[in-house]
């Protein structure tokens, strides 16, 4: 999983409960992480991979990106 993958999930997972996914992934895109057509990319690879359903993560999800969340604190 790449670097933008995690970010990804770990922004999905501290979003607010009336944002979207697309909310999120335009976010990110303002911080020049990714493109919009790259996020919306990586938004449906994660998708295909079953760590996000629909507006939510899945179980998977949710653990990946709370390792994630690990990960970044110092």
């Amino acid at each position: 999983m790449d670097i933008n993958e995690k970010i990804l999930l770990l922004a999905i997972l501290k979003k607010e409960s009336n944002e979207s996914l697309n909310e999120v992934v335009l976010k990110l895109e303002n911080t020049g992480l990714f493109t919009l057509k790259e996020g919306k990319k990586l938004l449906k690879k994660l998708k295909s991979e079953e760590f996000v359903s629909d507006s939510f993560l899945t179980l998977k999800g949710e653990l990946i990106a709370k390792n994630v969340e690990q990960e970044f604190k110092i």
